[in-house]
């Protein structure tokens, strides 16, 4: 049942580790950056994953709980000068309580409605960060965050913040890999293929759905959190509707089952975003007409492109690919 069985693969998990944490050493600025941003999702993701992949719960409402998480530990640090560290469980715990509330309508629905709820998460939240509290919460203007610091070390620069990204993300994969191995992934994974079965041979459909959706929306604070700390601000912009769908394509893109699928799907889609960046001054000197928003329509363009590609030829995702390769490699050379 070991998940890593052979020493060369732990020499390979040790070798890949240790090429990131060291990444500020011989990396550009804009990698540095890149491997921030693509490491903040994966963590959103993978509450996506736990939600979506196991229990088969759609949201769309990942953004919203992101959100939640920023503006707790922002508070935290800034209103009560609590530690970053110290922080980010409580806007972790505080984003679950809020994903539990908009989980409720999960036992009564499902399907289409139940991405109408939790979509209304995704309206509700932003409105009041906006109108409730200004004299806290500062209105749309928003709330600029405290820059983590430990024992006088501070994460001011995408190099040093890279470290804090990557050791919460080496946690949280641990602990999404474990719970889907778990008693608890094995309800999540009943309720997902025929909940009426699983409500038969005994398992608590309303109990194990809002505990999925507790667990989604812990692992949106967290990264919501880590984001609203990187970015120094937050306000109810900072993760909006288009961040949810990009999330859930991600989730798509990588496959939906798989614990590998948060992995892949972030890095792709990452990776699409940042070549749309670098292409659009080209398109713009090809047309300069579209000059003023060409990045910004070459991004949704090419997401939305790679994201109907995946549905059609490889529905699911790159994950059931890449097992496909070890399963073909493993049988080398006995094709049959």
């Amino acid at each position: 049942m070991a998940t890593i069985r052979q020493p060369w693969q732990w020499a390979l998990l040790i070798v890949l580790l240790a090429g990131l944490f060291t990444l500020p050493a011989y990396g550009s600025q804009s990698a540095v950056a890149l491997v921030n941003r693509t490491g903040i999702a994966i963590i959103a993701v993978q509450g996506l994953f736990l939600l979506t992949g196991l229990t088969g719960q759609i949201s769309l409402g990942q953004a919203a709980f992101m959100t939640t998480g920023g503006y707790i530990s922002a508070l935290l640090v800034n209103n009560l000068g609590w530690s970053f560290f110290a922080a980010l469980p409580l806007a972790a715990l505080g984003a679950g309580l809020v994903g539990l509330f908009f989980g409720l309508p999960s036992l009564r629905v499902k399907g289409f409605y139940l991405v109408m709820a939790t979509l209304a998460a995704q309206f509700i939240i932003p409105w009041f960060t906006r109108n409730a509290f200004r004299d806290v919460l500062n209105g749309a203007q928003g709330l600029n965050v405290a820059v983590p610091t430990l024992f006088g070390f501070e994460f001011n620069t995408p190099q040093r913040y890279l470290h804090l990204t990557l050791s919460v993300l080496v946690l949280t994969t641990i602990v999404a890999h474990n719970v889907s191995r778990s008693r608890l992934g094995r309800a999540f994974i009943a309720i997902r293929d025929n909940d009426l079965a699983a409500e038969v041979l005994g398992v608590n459909l309303f109990k194990y759905k809002l505990q999925s959706f507790f667990l989604a929306a812990v692992y949106a604070g967290l990264a919501g959190s880590l984001a609203a700390h990187q970015l120094r601000h937050i306000n109810s912009e900072t993760f909006n509707l288009i961040d949810s769908i990009l999330f859930m394509g991600m989730l798509v893109i990588g496959g939906l089952g798989s614990n590998l699928g948060p992995f892949f799907g972030a890095i792709v889609v990452e990776l699409l975003i940042e070549i749309a960046t670098l292409l659009g001054p080209l398109f713009s000197d090809i047309l300069p007409a579209t000059a003023y928003g060409a990045v910004q329509a070459l991004r949704p363009l090419f997401f939305g492109v790679a994201l109907m590609l995946f549905l059609i030829f490889e529905p699911r995702g790159l994950a059931y690919r890449w097992h496909l390769i070890k399963a073909a490699w493993r049988l080398r050379p006995f094709s049959h």
